[in-house]
């Protein structure tokens, strides 16, 4: 981000001089298809000596005026890139005034624009975090310099326009325009104000809260989509959130009102807005889903209700807590769902699809501490992954565990209660989480937030000639490049073979510390079937299974009682796999021949979803072909004798569709699309239909003319994403220069499309269509990142990243590139995560070739 980036320590020195009263945001968007008028005015307390080069951030095509304390900047002078230089900043109170024209974004970043195909009506909604709230209006663009936001809009008078204050009437103006006057915001940061603004559809209820309060509650969609939209579940979690989080937290809610707004294309989950959350319309539902998808909307609208306290009442000061913010939010949004709605079983997911998402990105060479050193917004941006989420809540975890969940929910309560509408660090969290607790976080902060990578326990077992254990021990393993052993507060389980369940006979609970922790509660006891290490899974570590314990997983995973504990099991095997320990055609067989017991949908999604990545990363190139044929004729088998109208019969479906590639198992989906094969249960819906014809383009049976018909009867935005991907996956090679011309050369494409389009460009049965394009994805790379925001180029960087091509040329023409190139850090690392998953997938291969 050239000329866009601010550094810690830049935003330190305004912090330390600047404290902002407030922003009126007037904004005319009855203008043209590209830009918008936004005009400013911001009132800020200068203290102190102050430094000579004082600024404020906007990113705008055009400023025309700049006015300080009642005295005309000279624009060509004080504007740049991202800033506007403050000469004439003064001690005491000052008033700065900016008029500008700033650009409608295709991106998901700023004030995104989207027309919708279906009814030309235009739909707008702002995305701020990290820092793009200076597209839109002129601001200190830093979470610590809280301020009140007052918004003026001027739109079509037919619209809804929502901002983060409380709803106001429009006042008619001329031409079909009218204007939205909106009251002061609470004490905020600029990334969780928000603006949202086009003919949405809405849906209104309201909720008392524990003070009296009532307050208004509204879900919002595309009008085009309004059919789909199921608010009242969404209104039922949410009122199940509220009740959960204001008891737990013993703190009201801080907000007047809690919009959430369904928005197109978006490219995160959602966004914790405050009282205005805005969130993928790919969670208003076309199709039918299955129970893993609602389950995932549901932890995503708790995850941004329970920022409401944590991050927007109470806000970090610097991006280097981005991860106690998600984190705690990850934490407490599974916790809530676990205990205040049907999903119960939220922890088993979190251990299937969090942790495993912990584990992979902890493993790269681009792994960090969970307390990230952010030294300015390039760092920040490429820190929303698993460690910054997953790992940091899995942490958290263990830390309520620790300390004890009720010295933990009493230390919370005292941090909402001291620090509310202030910015704070980890140290501050820490400090309350001691006193309630009576225990010293500092060396386990020092383990568990200031080093990185993941340990891996592994069981030591010794038994007699009668299955008495004459000793137990647990081994803890560390990387070489990250020798660190932890201390884990865990749960050994020993499972038996009872009435034909996996059922825990045996249960200890015990600290465990460095190399190597006896366990001599189970010296002289019977050896149990299955021995399990991080039973309940508690610790953040990888675990291993004995041979014995082993064979009995691979030999009973459908007859576990307790789905924690398979799913461990299976974690486990992933990891094996993953680490080239177990060969990957064994966990494509484990996977298949046990799939169709797999209870819990969220569980059965991510083995699908791993069992695609074996096939196509860690299976031998010798046997991939064979394999992946093997595996789609078994999981066509496994769909017709599915459970009708069951989750599983519709992720088999899926996965059928996505790994179909021999001429029988393509003319099967071509039978399932056009009817002539109907199975009991399944509805070949419009979701449904799009992944079938895909399948079909990918395989070469159809194509352009049939891609035109399906969009012909599907004509909506999601449509189109579809069928710009179908395009993209013809495999000829005029259909493959089209699409990484579009993508890497044009880049005029929406962000939802560019990411469909990358997506279908490698969808491959041959491989060998993607060779020429290894030397010019390295030869565009910093071009594209120079020229494209963060989101655009990071796409690009990662989803057109060769890991199809074989694995020594990749290897060789990164490490090339790496030598060679002078790029940014951030794109660096984009492009090290992308050499280090096909360094470990030829090690998988490997290990998979001895079989």
């Amino acid at each position: 981000m050239p000329g866009t980036n601010l550094t810690r320590d830049e935003a330190a020195a305004r912090a330390a001089v600047f404290t902002v009263q407030s922003y009126d945001i007037d904004l005319d968007l009855t203008g043209g298809e590209e830009t918008f008028t936004s005009r400013t005015t911001v009132k800020f307390t200068a203290v102190g000596t102050l430094p000579e080069e004082l600024f404020i951030d906007l990113i705008a095509p055009t400023v025309h005026e700049v006015v300080l304390n009642g005295v005309a900047l000279d624009v060509s002078q004080v504007v740049s890139t991202a800033r506007i230089a403050l000469p004439g900043v003064t001690t005491g109170a000052n008033e700065l005034q900016v008029v500008a024209d700033a650009a409608y974004m295709q991106t998901g970043e700023g004030l995104h624009r989207f027309v919708d195909p279906v009814d030309g009506e235009t739909y707008l909604y702002t995305q701020f975090e990290v820092a793009d709230a200076r597209r839109v209006f002129a601001c200190f663009d830093q979470p610590d310099l809280k301020a009140v936001y007052t918004w003026t809009v001027k739109a079509p008078s037919h619209w809804q326009v929502v901002t983060v204050a409380t709803a106001v009437e429009p006042e008619p103006a001329e031409n079909g325009t009218a204007v939205w006057r909106f009251g002061p915001t609470e004490l905020m940061s600029p990334y969780v104000t928000a603006l949202v603004a086009g003919p949405y559809h809405r849906v209104t209820d309201e909720l008392t809260v524990r003070d009296g309060r009532t307050i208004p509650l509204g879900v919002f969609c595309r009008k085009s989509l309004a059919e789909h939209l199921d608010a009242d579940n969404v209104i039922a979690i949410t009122k199940a959130g509220f009740a959960w989080f204001e008891k737990t937290f013993d703190c009201d809610y801080p907000f007047p009102k809690y919009d959430q707004l369904f928005v197109p294309e978006f490219n995160a989950g959602a966004m914790e807005n405050a009282g205005t959350v805005t969130i993928t319309e790919v969670y208003v539902f076309r199709s039918r889903v299955p129970e893993a998808l609602i389950e995932r909307r549901a932890l995503t609208i708790l995850h941004e209700l329970a920022h409401m306290w944590f991050g927007d009442l109470v806000t970090m000061r610097w991006w280097d807590d981005l991860w106690l913010n998600e984190s705690f939010a990850e934490y407490a949004s599974t916790r809530c769902q676990a205990e205040a709605t049907r999903w119960a079983t939220s922890w088993t997911t979190f251990s299937s699809a969090e942790k495993s998402w912990a584990y992979r990105q902890d493993q790269l060479s681009s792994t960090h501490p969970i307390v990230a050193d952010i030294r300015d917004l390039e760092d920040v941006e490429v820190n929303f992954d698993g460690i910054t989420y997953a790992k940091g809540a899995s942490v958290l975890k263990q830390l309520v565990h620790w300390v004890g969940e009720k010295d933990f929910d009493a230390g919370l309560r005292q941090y909402f209660k001291t620090h509310a509408w202030q910015n704070t660090t980890l140290k501050d969290l820490l400090g309350h989480l001691e006193q309630t607790s009576g225990r010293d976080l500092d060396s386990w902060s020092k383990a568990w937030l200031q080093t990185a990578g993941v340990n891996t326990l592994r069981p030591v077992v010794e038994t007699g000639e009668d299955r008495v254990i004459t000793r137990f021990a647990i081994a803890q393993e560390a990387a070489a490049e990250y020798p660190h052993l932890r201390p884990h507060r865990l749960v050994v389980g020993g499972y038996d073979l009872v009435e034909g369940k996996l059922r825990r006979t045996t249960r200890i609970e015990l600290d465990v510390a460095g190399e190597l922790t006896e366990v001599p509660q189970l010296s002289g006891k019977a050896r149990p079937d299955l021995i399990l290490i991080n039973d309940e899974d508690l610790a953040y570590t990888k675990i291993r299974l004995d041979a014995g314990s082993l064979d009995t997983a691979m030999g009973h995973l459908a007859d576990f009682e307790d789905s924690l504990a398979r799913t461990l099991v299976w974690g486990a095997a992933w990891d094996m796999t993953r680490d080239a320990e177990l060969p990957a055609r064994s966990f494509v067989d484990l996977v298949l021949s046990n799939i169709a017991s797999v209870d819990d949908p969220s569980v059965a999604q991510t083995l699908l979803r791993q069992l695609a990545a074996t096939l196509e990363s860690y299976v031998a190139p010798e046997f991939r072909k064979e394999t992946v044929a093997t595996a789609a004729d078994r999981l066509f088998a496994l769909l017709k004798t599915a459970e009708p109208g069951s989750d599983m019969q519709l992720l088999l479906a899926r996965s059928f569709a996505a790994h179909a590639g021999t001429p029988e198992q393509l003319a099967a989906v071509e039978t399932l699309l056009s009817g002539a094969l109907s199975i009991d249960g399944l509805a070949v819906d419009t979701e449904m239909r799009w992944g079938l014809l895909i399948a079909l383009v990918a395989g070469g049976t159809v194509g352009e003319s049939e891609i035109a018909a399906e969009l012909a009867r599907d004509d909506t935005a999601t449509g189109r994403v579809h069928a710009a991907a179908a395009r993209a996956a013809i495999p000829t090679p005029e259909a493959k220069a089209a699409a990484f011309k579009s993508v890497v050369e044009d880049g005029d494409l929406p962000n939802t499309v560019q990411q469909a389009v990358i997506g279908g460009f490698g969808r491959v049965h041959d491989r060998s269509l993607l060779a020429p394009y290894v030397a010019p994805y390295f030869a565009s790379l910093t071009k594209v990142y120079a020229e494209r925001t963060n989101e655009m180029s990071a796409q690009i960087a990662t989803g057109l990243y060769p890991s199809a091509q074989p694995v020594l040329e990749v290897l060789a023409a990164t490490e090339q590139w790496l030598a060679d190139s002078e790029a940014e850090p951030a794109l660096r690392r984009l492009v090290v995560e992308g050499r280090d998953a096909v360094a470990r997938a030829g090690r998988a291969q490997e290990r998979d070739l001895r079989g």
